[in-house]
């Protein structure tokens, strides 16, 4: 069973990110007999469902799925109705209020829009475990803007030590990324003797996606008073886990893939950079006299 499920693992991780969930359920069709193995493990976009009871939006995804059925987390209630489906106890159950409450304060203040959502559940061995997502869209309004969403998952797991806990978060987040070219658009100038619209000599047909994931781990002790404590020190572990692979997103993968891209292909003529090369030896020639 072991390597049936290994080796789905890894051919999921050698097919386009963009198609996780097609190709997700091809392979549950495939081997039924792993699906909650493989739902288990491989992260998904999160999907975005209304809660009927008090009409709000949260998010769905496998740590809040009992079978075919997933439970909001301002109604405590399954869609489509469950009535054996696995709800926290009544005291964590009124964590996990407090908490929705405070993290969707939180998504307001650094997302500016999107949901939120959390789940609480108990540990066999009396700690307790959760999950917080965060779901940002970007739908453009014309088909030349781009269009793109983000997904963060962080589970944790809390076990209390006296007056203190040790947390584990693991974080993970998927990006994804598309610009469209629309040719009407950029229009203003064309290349003589060129068919293709350019602006200032630049083609500007074809689309770019950019898509992926990324995931990180930490841990760590932090005193606790109360309840309400875990909420302020998980808030603070995954504020600081954010924007740390928000930094190393922008920094390190925009960046690299910047720098391939300008590498493949130039925006400037060649002629313009052979002039270029030959004024830089000629500075340099004359710097050494």
């Amino acid at each position: 069973m072991t390597d049936l499920v290994d080796s789905m693992l890894d051919l999921m991780r050698r097919l386009p990110p963009t198609r996780v969930e097609e190709n997700v359920t091809a392979l549950v069709n495939i081997c039924p007999d792993y699906a909650d193995d493989l739902l288990g493990s491989v992260d998904q976009p999160l999907k975005l469902k209304t809660d009927r009871a008090t009409g709000r939006e949260y998010l769905a995804c496998d740590y809040n799925r009992d079978g075919e059925s997933y439970r909001s987390p301002w109604s405590n209630e399954y869609d489509p109705p469950l009535d054996d489906g696995t709800v926290p106890t009544p005291k964590l159950r009124q964590l996990e209020i407090k908490a929705n409450e405070a993290f969707d304060t939180y998504r307001e203040m650094y997302f500016e829009g999107g949901v939120s959502s959390v789940f609480l559940w108990d540990l066999d061995d009396g700690g307790f475990a959760g999950v917080v997502l965060f779901k940002k869209s970007l739908s453009p309004s014309a088909s030349s803007e781009p269009s793109g969403s983000w997904d963060s998952i962080h589970v944790f797991e809390a076990a209390e030590r006296g007056r203190q806990a040790h947390y584990k978060l693991t974080s993970t987040i998927m990006l994804e990324l598309v610009t469209h070219s629309d040719n009407g658009a950029n229009t203003a100038y064309k290349k003589p003797n060129s068919d293709s619209p350019t602006m200032d000599g630049i083609k500007t047909n074809g689309d770019v996606s950019l898509s992926g994931s990324m995931t990180r781990q930490t841990e760590q002790d932090c005193p606790v008073q109360n309840q309400e404590s875990h909420i302020t020190n998980m808030g603070r572990m995954i504020e600081e886990m954010e924007i740390k692979m928000r930094n190393l997103l922008q920094e390190v993968y925009f960046g690299k893939t910047r720098d391939v891209v300008y590498d493949l292909r130039s925006i400037e003529s060649l002629e313009r950079q052979r002039r270029q090369r030959e004024l830089q030896k000629e500075l340099v020639g004359f710097m050494k006299r």
